[in-house]
């Protein structure tokens, strides 16, 4: 039985059937004109590629209409993954923002059509810049195609809108397109995950990629940390004081001989020994998980929960403690 649903705004009901059939048909016409992209790539692409590569100043992107929406979304994908870059509305530069782009930048222009007027009022001003011009439109006999520097070709060979007059397959293929100059030009720009953290700062990936162990360690006096010699009192007030559910032991010298934590208290109390008596050194775990300060925190986490314990003491390069971390300092600065 066929489920028809009350169409809005009119008394005819709606096929289900043909809602599916008509969005399976757009989405089939937006895939192949994005794969038809891939047949049409040649030296212009490469050339657009070294253009960004070598500009001196900004990447300025700019579009009318729904290509100006596109145009937005390119400049932010290649402002953050290494390739600095802003938006202009073109209407807006022929009211005074054309004082943004200098002969340093590299203008990409997007226009389907190739002849949107605000835009082929500013190429003169444009050109007369010294800024490089860089075209994407559907249309390479058109005076945006012509004035430009680069053509890249992005036409497509119908919209997905039943009536080919709505901007959508031709969209999707400028979008596609856009997307595949910034990934080119990050490869060749040699833009690591590191270098896209640096400019991500704010979300997950940034945490990951860019807090050290040293970042977030407790260190200096917030260190937990008693001689060997120490008795088992001064040992459970030192991690008392300092919270961090364990304690360093270290050597008359200073140097790193072992750890407490609340997981060995636990097993002592397991034996028929004199707690009262007892120095940290001979109930210490010796030779304990450490870690370097300079590793990323996320690596703490790594070792953390492969060896199922819930901290780890840091050493700096000379193998010396300088820190401890827990699993609650990792979650606290977003790693986990």
């Amino acid at each position: 039985m066929r489920l028809y649903f009350a169409a809005i705004m009119t008394s005819e009901p709606i096929d289900a059937a043909d809602i599916l059939a008509m969005a399976r048909r757009t989405l089939a016409i937006e895939a192949q004109a994005v794969a038809a992209l891939t047949e049409r790539l040649d030296a212009a692409f490469v050339a657009a590629v070294q253009a960004f590569l070598a500009c001196r100043g900004r990447v300025v992107v700019s579009g009318m209409g729904k290509s100006g929406h596109i145009a937005r979304k390119i400049a932010a994908t290649l402002a953050s993954t290494g390739t600095p870059a802003f938006f202009v509305h073109p209407a807006e530069a022929s009211h005074g923002d054309l004082g943004m782009i200098t002969g340093e930048d590299v203008v990409l222009a997007l226009s389907n059509s190739g002849e949107s007027a605000e835009l082929t009022t500013i190429l003169p001003l444009i050109k007369r810049r010294g800024a490089r011009l860089i075209a994407m439109t559907g249309n390479a006999g058109s005076t945006l195609a012509r004035e430009a520097d680069i053509h890249l070709d992005a036409r497509v060979e119908q919209e997905a809108c039943p009536h080919n007059l709505a901007p959508t397959a031709s969209t999707t293929a400028a979008l596609a397109l856009g997307d595949a100059l910034a990934v080119a030009t990050l490869y060749a720009r040699g833009f690591t995950a590191e270098d896209f953290a640096r400019t991500h700062p704010g979300g997950s990936l940034g945490r990951r990629l860019l807090v050290h162990v040293r970042d977030i360690m407790h260190q200096g006096e917030a260190l937990p940390v008693v001689r060997e010699d120490a008795s088992l009192k001064q040992a459970l007030l030192e991690m008392t004081r300092k919270g961090l559910g364990m304690t360093a032991v270290v050597d008359g010298q200073g140097r790193l001989a072992g750890v407490f934590t609340d997981g060995d208290l636990r097993r002592l109390f397991e034996r028929d020994v004199d707690l009262r008596a007892l120095t940290i050194g001979a109930v210490m775990t010796r030779n304990p998980r450490t870690i370097s300060q300079d590793v990323l925190a996320v690596e703490a986490a790594r070792l953390m929960q492969e060896a199922r314990v819930n901290g780890l003491l840091a050493l700096d390069q000379a193998g010396r403690l300088t820190g401890a971390i827990n699993m609650h300092d990792l979650l606290r600065a977003g790693v986990v």
